[in-house]
């Protein structure tokens, strides 16, 4: 009979062979009880790394979620705990190592982006583009939306690695709009100057401006006409503009 928890890989084998034929001396069993049968914390760890295998085996990744109970062991937040103790610094290498072999996502915010990026790349190679509208959706995900959210200031701050794989894909991802001034040409068309013409409803093209400027309240028949007028202008910039292109300037 073999007293203790079995060994994890590279350890070699320490258990006590007990044979109840021999005699034994009762302080050194105790102390191997002490040791390998009462040492609950390498017991739960076995455990728990079974219950992970036995998830990724069924699930086919790592990602389990914090609620998750594999039968009797609460899966979820074991994981969460082994995440805590890799960022203290408190979990063994041989114990990393185990669990990288099942997969195991450290950084669940890296895994997310890097499974975004993985899509953006795929629309990319669809659309020769990654100007995607806001419904855009590529391998199942919402790769439009996630987009718009990347485009707010401050989003990727403290992250220029995640920048630069987005602009490895598309450099213009998220381009800057150009100042529209009188002499900025569309087509021939002097897009700068009809934007600076005066209009109620139409304040001059900047940078958010085909926002405020679609949002003016229409509060005469003249005003509905010259916006639509200004609208219709306004559309042909951008309808003919690719994201991140510059226009003509004459």
């Amino acid at each position: 009979m073999n007293i203790g928890a079995a060994p994890e890989d590279g350890e070699e084998e320490s258990r006590l062979l007990l044979r109840f034929a021999a005699p034994r001396d009762p302080v050194m069993v105790a102390d191997w009880v002490s040791f390998n049968v009462i040492d609950t914390e390498r017991q739960d760890w076995a455990r728990g790394w079974a219950a992970l295998r036995k998830f990724t085996e069924r699930e086919g990744s790592a990602r389990v979620p914090y609620g998750h109970r594999e039968g009797a062991t609460p899966l979820g937040q074991w994981v969460a705990e082994q995440r805590r103790a890799y960022g203290a610094g408190q979990l063994s290498g041989r114990r990393a190592a185990r669990l990288e072999r099942l997969g195991m996502v450290w950084d669940v915010a890296d895994a997310a982006f890097q499974e975004n990026l993985e899509a953006a790349r795929a629309y990319r190679e669809l659309h020769f583009s990654l100007c995607a509208p806001r419904s855009a959706v590529a391998l199942d995900r919402p790769v439009g939306q996630w987009l718009s959210n990347l485009r707010r200031p401050g989003a990727l701050a403290g992250h220029p690695e995640r920048e630069a794989a987005l602009a490895a894909i598309d450099p213009d991802w998220n381009p800057a709009w150009p100042e529209v001034l009188p002499g900025f040409t569309v087509h021939g068309m002097d897009v700068g100057r009809f934007a600076q013409k005066p209009c109620p409803a139409a304040p001059a093209l900047r940078p958010g401006g085909q926002k405020t400027w679609a949002k003016q309240p229409r509060t005469t028949a003249t005003e509905s006409t010259a916006s639509d007028t200004a609208m219709r202008g306004l559309g042909t910039c951008i309808a003919i503009l690719p994201c991140g292109s510059t226009a003509h300037r004459q």
